[in-house]
Parts: structure tokens; sequence; C-alpha cells
């Protein structure tokens, strides 16, 4: 089975259609790139996937573990195992990040059919999965990425997908703002979560951060359509020729 199937999926917000029929399957064990320009609907894909409700979906359909994932609210999405990186992580004052995550896991463990992590283990759970994105304890008791830095935002969210275990990961320009240093310990921590059983959907305008996390699938997303498939090679095309020459394919095949 699949791990997420979507099929000629239409959405926009605020009357504005952005996506114009999304097809892509994501199978366990796939790592897929989507590129593309500015506009393109890469962040609207992502956050479709993720339930945001100002984004409408209009047509087609998105199957998750064989579910209808435009059924499910984003707090069963996060439950049966989507996880979405965001681009812009929030600050949450006043909720410490251990707090939080203490929160969330045991949600899902609850959903499972598990019992909640004794204290003990959980905070051993927490400094082992830390150190695949090289954290340091203290944030653990800091608010949720309040006075973070962004590289320290970013890190902190695949500290999170590391907590959480999703099949399948989201990560929406993980890339973005990130030094040389920080870059290398995300991409670090990403690939230590790969496996034969779960997916990793990279959103990114660069091909830099496919020098360290490296895709199955690459696909540029153009005007709200995927209009170009094909392996790794593809994203060192687009670094080399830039977005100008998919999209006059594109026009030209319309």
């Amino acid at each position: 089975m699949s791990l997420l199937k979507i099929n000629g999926l239409k959405a926009g917000v605020e009357g504005k259609e952005i996506l114009k029929g999304i097809d892509l399957t994501v199978n366990p064990g796939e790592v897929h790139a989507i590129m593309g320009p500015n506009g393109s609907g890469k962040s609207t894909l992502a956050s479709v996937l993720a339930g945001r409700e100002d984004f409408e979906v209009s047509g087609g359909s998105v199957e998750f573990l064989g579910q209808d994932l435009l059924e499910m609210s984003p707090e069963d999405r996060s439950r049966a195992g989507l996880f979405l990186a965001f681009q812009y992580p929030i600050e949450i004052p006043g909720v410490s990040t251990a707090n939080f995550l203490k929160t969330a896991v045991n949600e899902h463990r609850k959903a499972r059919g598990e019992e909640p992590l004794e204290p003990a283990a959980f905070l051993a759970l927490m400094r082992e999965r830390m150190k695949l994105v090289e954290m340091d304890p203290s944030f653990l008791q800091r608010s949720l990425n309040e006075g973070f830095s962004g590289g320290e935002k970013k890190r902190n969210e695949i500290f999170q997908m590391a907590m959480l275990e999703p099949k399948l990961a989201v990560l929406d320009e993980t890339d973005s703002g990130l030094d040389i240093d920080a870059l290398r310990i995300v991409a670090n921590g990403v690939n230590a979560q790969r496996s034969a059983d779960n997916g990793i959907v990279v959103i990114t305008h660069y091909q830099r951060l496919l020098n360290y996390i490296v895709p199955d699938h690459v696909h540029v997303l153009w005007n709200g359509r995927i209009v170009r498939s094909g392996g790794k090679d593809l994203a060192l095309e687009l670094e080399a020729k830039g977005y100008d020459w998919i999209k006059a394919e594109a026009q030209v095949e319309a």
C-alpha cells in the first residue's frame, strides 16, 4: 500500500485556485523532492496535506495509508502518522518544548492504544533524539521556539519529527535561512530517520539541500501542476539552468 496517493488535487485560498490538478504517489521507503519557483504552489500543497482550514479543496482526492485524508481533522492526520515541518515554525510562549512534546507523543501513543511513557523513559528518549540534531538539553525547558534562532527552530522541527516517528514527513522549505553548518545538521537528522517503512517529501527551492538528503524522485511544480518528474539528476539540471526552461516547455505542452 502506498503511503500517500494524490489524484487530481485542486485547491486554493479566498477563491483563487493555486493547485490545478496534482498527481503524486509516495511509497514506503521513498524520498520525494518537490521543487519550483515562488508562487508555484509548493507551500500550498503542504498546507492542504496538513489540513489548514484557510485552504479550500475544490477537486481531486488524497489517500493516506488508505484513508481519505481530506475527511480527517488536522489532529487525526497527525495521529495517523503525518508530520509537517513548517517553513516558519511558530513560537508558543509559556509552553516548554518538553511539555509540548510530552503531550504530543502521549496523544499519539493513546491513538495507537499504548500507555503513556513514564517520565524517566520520556526524558531519556528526548535526550537521545536531541543528539540527532545536536541540540543542547537546556532547550527542553525553554518555551517552544521562543527566542530560538532560525537554525534552532528548524533543528527543533526535526527533533519533533524524531520524537513522533511519523509514517510520512512533509518538510516545507526546511533549508530556508540555514547556514551551511545548520543545513548539514538538519539534513543529518532527517537522514537518520529514513527507513523502509516511512516516506519523506522535501519541498525546496534549491538543489543544495538535496546534496545532503538525496531524493529518489524529483518533481517540478509550476503554475499549480507537476510538469516534470525525474531522478536526482533533474535537481542538478534545475540548478544549472534555472526554472525558465521548465516554464517554456510547460507552456508549449499546454
